[in-house]
């Protein structure tokens, strides 16, 4: 890691995947997640790369696939409408089994919703998003330092396992300033060989990216490889935090409310309250191996989430019924506060119910 910088979380996530060895973005503007377009369409012509303002969300993410095709490092970004409109290219880069980068700065929805944050896109992003039966994987970080080293684990699982990758942050984390320390840029000439792109066939046999599947049994033959990669990464490539392991109630949050959860934690421990917090930082895979490092000794869990309850239902299932999950939210751009939180954890422990 280099020398500590003051950087808006936007600029962070850009400058990363600068360093990652991202050379093409596409993108197209929508608040709150200006700034990494506007970065890249700077900073990418100073190392050689390509910035493309596309006229819109779907011909973006259909950039992306035609980069990624050829081999190359390639991202997009946008906020939650535009992620929206970007599902069904997402859905065909998975089929074709190409790598990329999506990050989305969630804002409040549905709809057009407004620009505060919110986390209302989880299901969107953890359940595929657009059509058929595919996974992306899912990052949440909870600081702009978080994402900047998220970034680099994303093109490479995305590159590792073939597959679109997103990071999902929210328009707090975008628009907040903190110190990073950014890593070293990767040499190109050291990233992994893709002899799969579509490069030229002088010499060799031509590579054919497709998604097309006529036959309903190559359909299903290639669905089922693509199956037998998700349960690869579902058992490999799990990430949580657990803060308090020893604790008898547990707070789930992740991203921006996370932060928020920590400090509510805190305070209840101050009280005496044996609390303490799993924070998933891949959503999916969503790392059920760090429930089963307490959920037997746990009493319950309080979810929280910038949403009326997405995540609840994986942390539902993860717990399979062993003890209570109950579940606190704020959405449509409103924040939950930790004086709130701190009630709710107080509910929990006193088994009062909402």
């Amino acid at each position: 890691m280099g020398q500590r910088v003051l950087m808006k979380g936007n600029e962070a996530l850009a400058e990363a995947a600068v360093r990652a060895g991202c050379r093409f973005f596409f993108g197209y503007p929508i608040t709150p997640q200006n700034e990494i377009p506007e970065y890249m369409s700077r900073r990418l012509p100073e190392v050689g790369g390509t910035f493309i303002q596309a006229e819109s969300e779907l011909a973006a993410i259909n950039m992306v696939y035609g980069a990624a095709g050829a081999g190359a490092r390639a991202m997009t970004s946008s906020s939650s409408p535009g992620v929206s409109l970007k599902q069904e290219g997402i859905s065909y880069m998975a089929a074709a089994e190409l790598p990329g980068v999506v990050v989305n700065m969630v804002r409040g929805g549905p709809g057009l919703g407004g620009i505060q944050p919110a986390q209302s896109d989880y299901y969107q992003a953890t359940r595929g998003g657009g059509h058929g039966d595919y996974r992306t994987i899912v990052f949440g970080p909870a600081t702009v330092q978080e994402g900047v080293d998220v970034m680099s684990k994303a093109f490479e699982l995305a590159d590792k396992y073939r597959t679109p990758v997103v990071i999902l942050g929210d328009g707090m984390m975008g628009q907040m300033m903190e110190p990073v320390s950014l890593p070293e840029p990767l040499e190109l000439a050291k990233l992994p060989l893709k002899p799969w792109a579509t490069t030229g066939a002088k010499g060799r046999r031509p590579n054919i990216i497709n998604s097309l599947f006529l036959d309903a049994e190559e359909c299903e033959k290639h669905n089922l490889a693509l199956q037998a990669k998700y349960d690869i990464i579902q058992a490999t490539e799990q990430m949580a935090e657990i803060a308090f392991p020893d604790s008898d109630w547990f707070v789930v949050a992740y991203g921006t409310t996370a932060r928020i959860c920590r400090e509510a934690i805190q305070e209840a421990r101050a009280q005496g309250l044996s609390v303490g917090m799993v924070r998933p930082i891949t959503l999916w895979p969503f790392p059920v191996n760090a429930f089963e490092k307490v959920v037997e000794r746990a009493k319950g869990f309080l979810t929280v989430e910038m949403s009326l309850g997405q995540m609840v239902d994986d942390v539902r299932l993860a717990v399979n019924g062993r003890c209570p999950v109950r579940f606190f939210g704020r959405t449509g751009g409103m924040v939950p506060s930790d004086e709130e939180v701190l009630a709710e954890i107080e509910k929990m422990v006193e088994g009062r119910t909402r």
